[in-house]
């Protein structure tokens, strides 16, 4: 532990994966790290917690994909067992089921995407609607994650993407729609083209095998959250209950404390680490924040309304995957539902079925009553699943979540946040983030964690900086297409005039 870094005091305010990453490295490395946490406990939106029954509860459940190495290189060096096995998925409509995936690592590895085109079984879906998805590999070419790309694609919406490489209306309302449903938590028309390329060129198009799924064997909170806090207790200070309000500036453009209401926490150095919405809650309470005109752009930016259900059933009923996304069920929501008998240990010898189903856009459901949802939500498992139109609910639990997961909209990118601020010592992480490393979700909010923590390092030039696994590479065919698509487009800019529009 470095002598000159132990009095070095860093203020990480959010603890979800972003804080935690950043606190735990920093603490490592000798920092002396105060972690304050808005809510009850550490966690953020994946955290967990007990129903007055005494049953596990928590906000949605979240996969882990192939691609999250950084996050299982850390639940390797816990020394945790968190996860299930690699799961299969299914995707519903009102009409039945639509899809079934495989765990696509254990099929023969193909060329990106075919293996994704080939092994993904339709049941609905015809050859000729999947067929017109072919053109779209040009933009999937085109979108290399750089800023120029971004701010290439971002003005666009998703569906006009989709529509401009002449998607079939069928292929876009059963397929690419609700990924975007359950990946992006919003309909076509509400997100960015450039986010939809990144995320489904991370999740799925990238290599064959990113699909594949685990799912925590219990809330995250209890399974992962728990023994990393408890780890990072050894050496930081974790806070709970502690809403910051304002930051302490001096003249030489450095923060120097953190303001909770009366209580201030002296700081060399500060890492925000909270969603959208966390946010500007700060930056209303802010004199400091609202003072950058980079802070007053947050509020420019939206996030999405949650719904997590959990219900537990008097009878065993069979559902055939564990995980299984759904569509069309109202127009601009998309759903899943889990069977937790299956994923949580807790459950694995329930007499009864414990199905979690989770509403993403979930706006019009938020004003009713518990009593009027869950009867909804029965319905809907039964169309997928009709064993459970003669099963009984005997408990259940609703969790409302407004403005709970960041929205990319259109045209969002130019409000988003870097991780350098305008401040000295300030940095940001999460999720909703400016970076280069070409994640998504949980995985991006870590690596931001960790990027914040090296920025720290590097400013003090104490300590040694987190590894950072990076994206797996392109393969080599898209690398190609990538490097003569950018010489085409410089060519073009040195000759044609640039009126148009990007």
């Amino acid at each position: 532990m470095s002598e000159v870094s132990q009095g070095k005091r860093v203020v990480v305010v959010g603890a979800g994966w972003a804080g935690l990453g950043a606190t735990y490295h920093l603490a490592k490395q000798g920092y002396d790290v105060t972690l304050l946490e808005a809510g009850s406990y550490p966690g953020g939106l994946v955290a967990g917690w007990k129903t007055a029954a005494g049953r596990s509860v928590e906000a949605g459940i979240h996969g882990f994909w192939y691609p999250y190495t950084n996050i299982f290189s850390l639940i390797n060096e816990l020394g945790i067992n968190p996860f299930t096995t690699w799961t299969r998925s299914s995707q519903y409509s009102p009409a039945g089921l639509e899809v079934e995936s495989p765990i696509f690592q254990n099929l023969p590895q193909l060329p990106t995407p075919l293996g994704t085109f080939l092994y993904t079984q339709f049941k609905r879906l015809p050859l000729i609607d999947r067929l017109s998805a072919l053109p779209l590999l040009y933009a999937v070419i085109d979108f290399d994650n750089s800023d120029e790309a971004w701010r290439r694609y971002d003005f666009v919406t998703a569906r006009e993407l989709f529509k401009d490489f002449g998607v079939s209306a069928r292929l876009y309302r059963e397929s690419f729609e609700p990924m975007l449903l359950v990946g992006l938590f919003a309909p076509g028309e509400q997100c960015s083209a450039a986010a939809a390329l990144g995320m489904l060129y991370y999740f799925i198009l990238a290599h064959q095998p990113d699909f594949d799924v685990v799912w925590c064997r219990g809330t995250v909170g209890e399974k992962i959250f728990r023994p990393w806090v408890e780890r990072i207790e050894t050496g930081a200070k974790v806070l709970a209950n502690r809403r910051v309000t304002d930051l302490i500036v001096d003249s030489d453009n450095r923060a120097t404390g953190v303001v909770c209401g009366d209580e201030v926490f002296d700081a060399d150095a500060v890492i925000f680490a909270v969603g959208i919405t966390g946010m500007k809650k700060i930056l209303s309470s802010s004199p400091s924040l609202q003072s950058r005109q980079e802070f007053r752009n947050l509020s420019n930016l939206g996030a999405i309304d949650v719904l997590a259900t959990r219900l537990w059933f008097d009878r065993k009923i069979h559902i055939p995957l564990p995980s299984n996304a759904c569509f069309g069920f109202d127009t601009t929501t998309g759903w899943t539902f889990f069977d937790l008998n299956a994923l949580h240990d807790e459950y694995r010898h329930e007499p009864g079925t414990v199905v979690e189903a989770d509403f993403y856009h979930a706006n019009q459901f938020l004003s009713l009553e518990n009593e009027e949802i869950i009867p909804i939500v029965q319905r809907y498992l039964a169309t997928c699943v009709p064993e459970f139109r003669e099963a009984k609910v005997i408990d259940s639990s609703v969790i409302r979540l407004p403005q709970a997961v960041s929205h990319f909209a259109p045209g969002s990118y130019r409000s988003m946040l870097p991780a350098k601020t305008s401040f000295k010592n300030v940095f940001m992480s999460g999720d909703w983030i400016v970076n280069r490393h070409g994640s998504w979700s949980q995985e991006k909010a870590y690596v931001t964690g960790l990027e914040a923590a090296n920025l720290v390092i590097s400013s003090f030039g104490e300590g040694t900086p987190a590894k950072i696994l990076p994206v797996q590479a392109d393969e080599a065919h898209i690398q190609l297409g990538r490097v003569v698509n950018k010489t085409a487009r410089q060519i073009g800019k040195s000759i044609l005039p640039q009126f148009w529009l990007p």
